[in-house]
């Protein structure tokens, strides 16, 4: 059998030639031709004009890719997201510079949470049986994934796979997210498996994903196949892709080898050079008790699985943190002295002078608990907008919910959103 190919390629920085040169290069190496509906799926997860520039997949080079595709002259192209946390995605269009960047270039861009929907069974999935997938990328000839590589507070790494968690659209994007989620993303590369990788890490990130710290890398990751793209993206950012689990998971339910030399490597940038190169805190908000800040963290197993909740309460917790020090510097250290506590914690939790805080409806300590005062926060998984308005209550911190600007764009975005979603499902204007 012929093996995936990767190309690897510099590119010093996001200069729309440069990128739109290397785009059109590698395409004709790997023989690809772009032709009837095409759909390009970055990831746009967030962005915040004030605070978050570096989680989203870099809109010239997204315009670069359109470019290269329409001189094929497909019959379609839509670029589409559903970005995270069920806030409005054309929010985060705006403030990344995608509605910029579309309108310059007369491209089609959507919210997929706005736009008609497909219910789809899946075949090879163990818990997502069945999603609402956007008739677009049900309908699409061919699928071309632009991820942006980052390191992940649970996942280790973010690229072409967890890509894939945005074709939920929100009322189902949570479903699954916690002891499960390794599965979870496995389970979408059914319906999401591209016929073109082509990934930002140009500048990688380290932090939350979400609101992180960008690390210029130089690079364009070409590929065929997404798990050969994880795979050569996990040994760039220091992991072995045995370790990264949903990869594992990959390679058992049969989608490719997690093997370095099972993939054709080739390109201008080398991977061992690669992989040398400075990355920033790669651990930064994957490891709670590492973070220079005086709460006390206490990791528990989800409630009858033994299981840590890493993609559920524990890994909402490290982003309403990793939010709240990207947004406000140093916030971290100064917090209130006390303790949190996530899934069934095996163990005590002494601590009488401070508050703990158990987070999750199974949350709880099997041994003695001594507090000042206990708070809890119910849920399964539990929600954004109470972890950022009581974590920061009870340990004083700065909550990013009552910042003015962003209470009037997320209200602003909602109504339009709802409207659109009126227009488009129920009159059927799509």
């Amino acid at each position: 059998m012929q093996k995936p190919r990767v190309i690897l390629r510099s590119c010093a920085d996001y200069n729309r030639d440069l990128m739109g040169g290397i785009i059109k290069e590698t395409v004709q190496e790997l023989g690809f031709r772009f032709q009837g509906k095409v759909f390009i799926k970055p990831n746009v997860v967030t962005a915040n004009k004030k605070y978050i520039h570096n989680s989203f997949t870099h809109p010239q080079l997204t315009a670069a890719m359109a470019e290269v595709i329409r001189k094929d002259q497909p019959e379609s192209l839509v670029i589409g997201e559903s970005g995270g946390f069920g806030i409005p995605s054309r929010l985060f269009f705006k403030e990344s510079g995608y509605f910029d960047m579309a309108k310059k270039e007369g491209i089609t861009l959507l919210d997929l949470n706005e736009h008609p929907l497909i219910k789809t069974t899946l075949s090879k999935a163990k818990w997502h049986k069945e999603m609402l997938l956007s008739k677009y990328i049900a309908e699409a000839d061919v699928k071309v994934w632009m991820p942006k590589l980052k390191y992940h507070i649970f996942a280790s790494i973010t690229h072409a796979l967890k890509l894939n968690i945005g074709l939920l659209v929100h009322k189902e994007r949570m479903l699954y997210h916690d002891h499960r989620i390794h599965e979870k993303i496995v389970d979408l590369l059914e319906p999401g498996y591209p016929d073109l990788v082509v990934g930002d890490a140009i500048d990688i990130t380290y932090g939350f994903e979400s609101a992180p710290y960008p690390v210029r890398l130089g690079l364009l990751i070409f590929a065929d196949n997404p798990l050969a793209a994880d795979v050569v993206a996990a040994h760039i950012m220091g992991y072995d892709p045995h370790d990264v689990v949903h990869l594992k998971i990959a390679e058992e339910r049969g989608y490719g080898s997690l093997n370095i030399d099972d993939i054709d490597v080739s390109g201008d940038a080398d991977l061992e050079e690669l992989k040398a190169r400075p990355k920033g805190k790669n651990r930064l908000f994957q490891v709670l008790s590492e973070l220079d800040t005086p709460i006390t963290f206490y990791s528990g197993a989800a409630w009858d699985t033994g299981v840590t909740c890493d993609g559920g309460c524990e890994g909402g917790l490290k982003g309403c943190l990793g939010t709240i020090e990207k947004r406000t510097p140093g916030s971290l250290k100064k917090a209130r002295p006390g303790a949190i506590v996530c899934g069934v914690y095996d163990g005590d939790v002494i601590c009488p002078d401070g508050p703990v805080m158990l987070i999750g409806s199974c949350a709880r300590v099997t041994g003695r608990l001594e507090a000042q005062k206990v708070y809890r926060i119910k849920g399964c998984p539990i929600g954004v907008r109470d972890l950022m308005i009581k974590v920061p209550y009870v340990f004083k911190l700065p909550s990013p919910m009552f910042d003015p600007r962003d209470a009037v764009l997320f209200i602003w975005n909602s109504i339009v959103k709802g409207f659109q979603i009126f227009k488009n499902r129920v009159l059927g204007k799509a």
